[in-house]
C-alpha cells in the first residue's frame, strides 16, 4: 500500500543495521558492541529506578546527567546536548547545523547513515574518496561547503584522522560546521573535544554504546559552543522532549562516574585488538591499522563474502559490506573477549588453509 507514503519515503534507501541474529552459542563480532558488562554501579542504579517514580516523567533537560559529562570532558553544561543514542544527536545535526544551500562533504566510505540522514532531510551532499590507504585527505575538504562530516576513527575502517589535521580542517572551515562523529575514539584516539573552545563551528558527536558498554541504554551526546548545542535543542524540542528515560539518565551518569571501570574496559579491549592484529597479519592477512574497537581485514586469496560465509558455519560472525566494490574484500571485525577472538583465529586458520 506504498501509495499513501510521501515523496520523501518514496526516494529513501533506510539504513540498514547490524545483524542480531536470535541463535544461541554465536561468536559475535558483527555489530561492535563491547564484549564485556557495563560497570557494576550501572547496574544498582537501574535496578533501584523500577520504582514508584515511574509513572512520572523524566527530566527533559537530563540536566544530571549533562553536569557529569560536563564534568568527566572539562566543559559546561551549557556546551553539553545529549539524545537516544548517537543515531539521534547525529539526526538532530543534520537537521539543525547541516542543512543549507552548498552540499555537505562526507568520506566515500564511512558510517552509512550519513546518505541517508541527507535524503531524509534533502541535504545535499558530496562523497570525497578516501585515499589508497583509505585514509581522509584535508585539503579535499578545503573547499567551498555546507558542512564537513565524518567519524574519526573513521567507519567501517578504524583509521584515525590526528588531531593536528581536524585542527587544520577547523581552521580551512571557519564559516561551516565541521561535525566530528567519535563513536570509537576511547580505543586509541585523541579527542577532539578540547578544541571545541577555540573554533565555533566545531561539534563533537560521542556515544556509551561502545568504550562504556551501554548499547542497550541508547545514550548519545554533542559537544559544541553554546550556540550549536541550542540549534539541537530547538529540533529535539520540535520533535521529542523526553528522548531519555530514568534508566538510561541514571545509568548513564553512573557510567561516567566510574572512571576507573571505563578505563580498564578500553584497556582490555586494545590490549585484545593488538593481539588478534598480530595473529590476523601472522595468516596472510592484511589488516588496516585500527584505533577502533574493530579491525578492517583482507586476505589476498579469499573473498570477503566467502570468509563471511566459511565462518557463518562455524557460528561465527563478521560483519562484511558489498558495496562500495572497493571494500567488498575486507571483513569488519568486532574485537571481542580473548576468547571469542582465539576462536575466531582458529577458523581463519582452518579456513584460509583450505
Amino acid at each position: 500500500m506504498s501509495q499513501y507514503w510521501s515523496a520523501v519515503v518514496r526516494g529513501l534507501t533506510p539504513y540498514v543495521p547490524g545483524e542480531q541474529p536470535k541463535l544461541t552459542n554465536l561468536v559475535k563480532l558483527n555489530t561492535n558492541e563491547n564484549p564485556y558488562g557495563p560497570s557494576p554501579r550501572v547496574l544498582e542504579v537501574v535496578r533501584a529506578e523500577a520504582a514508584e517514580t515511574l509513572r512520572l516523567y523524566p527530566d527533559p533537560g537530563s540536566d544530571r546527567l549533562r553536569a557529569g559529562i560536563a564534568a568527566f570532558h572539562g566543559v559546561t553544561a551549557d556546551q553539553v546536548f545529549v539524545g537516544n543514542g548517537s543515531d539521534e544527536v547525529l539526526a538532530h545535526a543534520f537537521m539543525a547545523l547541516l542543512k543549507h544551500d552548498r552540499p555537505i562533504l562526507f568520506p566515500d566510505i564511512t558510517y552509512s547513515f550519513y546518505p541517508v540522514y541527507c535524503g531524509l532531510y534533502e541535504i545535499a551532499h558530496r562523497t570525497i574518496p578516501l585515499s589508497e590507504s583509505f585514509e581522509i585527505r584535508v585539503d579535499d575538504y578545503l573547499t567551498p561547503n555546507g558542512g564537513v562530516i565524518f567519524p574519526n576513527p573513521n567507519a567501517p575502517t578504524g583509521c584515525l584522522l590526528a588531531l593536528s589535521e581536524i585542527e587544520r580542517l577547523l581552521a580551512g572551515n571557519p564559516g561551516s560546521v565541521v561535525v566530528i562523529d567519535e563513536a570509537y575514539i576511547d580505543f586509541g584516539g585523541e579527542s577532539a573535544i578540547g578544541l571545541v573552545a577555540r573554533y565555533p563551528q566545531l561539534l563533537v558527536v560521542r556515544t556509551l554504546s561502545k568504550s562504556h558498554a551501554l548499547a542497550g541504554l541508547r545514550v548519545g551526546y554533542a559537544i559544541g559552543q553554546p550556540h550549536l548545542v541550542e540549534a539541537l535543542n530547538r529540533v529535539k524540542d520540535s520533535f521529542n522532549s523526553y528522548p531519555l528515560d530514568r534508566f538510561a539518565q541514571a545509568g548513564a551518569l553512573a557510567s561516567i562516574e566510574d572512571h576507573a571501570y571505563f578505563e580498564s574496559l578500553c584497556t582490555q579491549v586494545v590490549a585484545t585488538r593488538t593481539r588478534l592484529v598480530d595473529a590476523m597479519r601472522a595468516m596472510g592477512f592484511e589488516v588496516l591499522p585500527s584505533a577502533a574497537n574493530f579491525i578492517f581485514a583482507r586476505h589476498p586469496a579469499h573473498e570477503g563474502a566467502a570468509l563471511t560465509a566459511a565462518l557463518r558455519e562455524r557460528s561465527i560472525i563478521v560483519r562484511h559490506f558489498m558495496r562500495p566494490a572497493r571494500i567488498a574484500p575486507f571483513l569488519r571485525i568486532t574485537v571481542g573477549t580473548d576468547a571469542q577472538c582465539n576462536a575466531l583465529v582458529d577458523a581463519l586458520k582452518a579456513i584460509v588453509a583450505c
